[in-house]
């Protein structure tokens, strides 16, 4: 990559950041801390699920065969042997003509088959009348109907959700292998930059990068510190570079990266030879640079100052680079293709990731809707539902055209 202003592609710079990213060492955890971390390797049940077979509603659980033929008007008798609860471990077994009374959860008695409702009965104790037949196998949940012993569970590259969590712990595992959380540090340079909670002054610009990317730092599944306001001053940039390297895995930067006097991110990082700034055929986003930092080279991205330039780079970069540190695929939110609604302009020879609106059409398919004016505005990304990616040799896409669209409102 050069330092020429517009000289390197999105794809290039893309393909080249994400090739210095490794997914973080794996590490075995306790299974109710791993929600939200990625798993490592494949998951295999180490039992059958379920160990047992056990009664799936509470009823009587019995022999379908000594129950053929019940009906309301011809109900069938059988005896009550005693009855189940999940808390029961004793093997017990039917004789012909006879039953027990389980709670849902309880163990299946040996010769049982089927477990009756107690709607279809008169809910005799020692005694019982059902009225109903039940298909063989009714409220009974047999072993291994879930998973098989040894089956895949969860493939390596899921992301840890409650649900899974569940599902993991009813196959009796305690812990799991997988890829620690990211840990991102988010620094915005600046000496126009002020604190949130009052109106900017002349002079003043209201800190939004670090919240912004704290925030999809955060969404992206990391665990995200905002380190605050760093001056424009090469030596206290290093400070606090030299200071959060050593608990960060991913450093995002905002502001100082084009080539003005004032940059001070650009001028002292690629000085120091750590990061690369290629100038990108990316429109609204053109002054990215990326490099590795410390003894661990700790990678690190440094963002536009412009808040909307900002989230752009994130969406497009930083949320891919946070996604592979955690070892998840695919790296990118989902993305559909849809038809334009109206015909819109794009600058010829630069990349755009232009924010709009996606709608979901009823039969089926999508749309997509520019924001007009409001596009590259802090107030249309809040709006935006997707990004329109349209390509360097485009300079006009008609409406009706077909655009890939990358979705917004979807995680993964």
């Amino acid at each position: 990559m050069t330092e020429t202003e517009g000289s390197t592609t999105f794809a290039e710079f893309l393909a080249h950041s994400l090739s210095k990213v490794r997914p973080l060492p794996a590490t075995d955890i306790d299974l109710i801390q791993a929600t939200g971390s990625v798993l490592a390797t494949d998951v295999s049940a180490p039992a059958p699920l379920p160990a047992f077979d056990y009664a799936a509603i509470d009823g009587y659980a019995a022999n379908a065969d000594d129950i053929l033929g019940a009906t309301e008007d011809h109900s069938v008798g059988l005896k009550v042997l005693g009855d189940l609860s999940a808390a029961s471990w004793r093997p017990v077994r039917l004789v012909p003509n006879t039953c027990f009374a389980v709670a849902a959860g309880a163990p299946l008695p040996i010769g049982a088959n089927v477990v009756v409702p107690l709607s279809w009965t008169d809910e005799g104790m020692a005694t019982v009348e059902v009225r109903r037949t039940p298909k063989r196998g009714h409220g009974v949940q047999y072993t291994g109907t879930e998973r098989g012993d040894g089956s895949i569970l969860a493939q390596s590259g899921r992301r840890m959700t409650p649900q899974l969590i569940a599902l993991l712990a009813a196959s009796g595992l305690a812990d799991v292998t997988v890829r620690p959380t990211p840990r991102v540090v988010v620094i915005a340079t600046g000496d126009e930059l002020v604190d949130t909670g009052r109106p900017s002054q002349p002079g003043q610009v209201i800190d939004v990068n670090s919240h912004l990317v704290t925030a999809g730092a955060s969404e992206a599944g990391a665990h995200a510190y905002r380190v605050g306001i760093c001056d424009d001053e090469p030596e206290a940039l290093r400070n606090v570079l030299d200071d959060q390297v050593l608990r960060a895995d991913f450093v995002i930067t905002t502001g100082g990266t084009s080539t003005g006097p004032g940059d001070m991110v650009r001028r002292t990082l690629s000085r120091d030879r750590t990061v690369d700034f290629p100038g990108l055929s990316i429109y609204q986003c053109e002054s990215l640079g990326f490099g590795t930092i410390g003894p661990e080279e700790i990678p690190i991205l440094c963002l536009p100052g412009n808040p909307v330039s900002a989230s752009l780079g994130f969406e497009i970069l930083a949320r891919p680079i946070i996604l592979r540190l955690a070892g998840a695929e695919p790296v990118f939110r989902p993305s559909v293709r849809a038809n334009l609604t109206e015909a819109i302009t794009s600058p010829l020879g630069r990349r755009e990731f232009r924010p709009v609106k996606v709608t979901e059409r009823r039969g089926g398919g999508y749309t997509v809707t520019p924001l007009g004016m409001q596009s590259y505005t802090l107030s249309g990304f809040a709006e935006a539902t997707g990004l329109m990616a349209v390509g360097e040799n485009a300079s006009t896409v008609p409406a009706g055209s077909t655009v890939d669209v990358m979705l917004l409102d979807r995680h993964r």
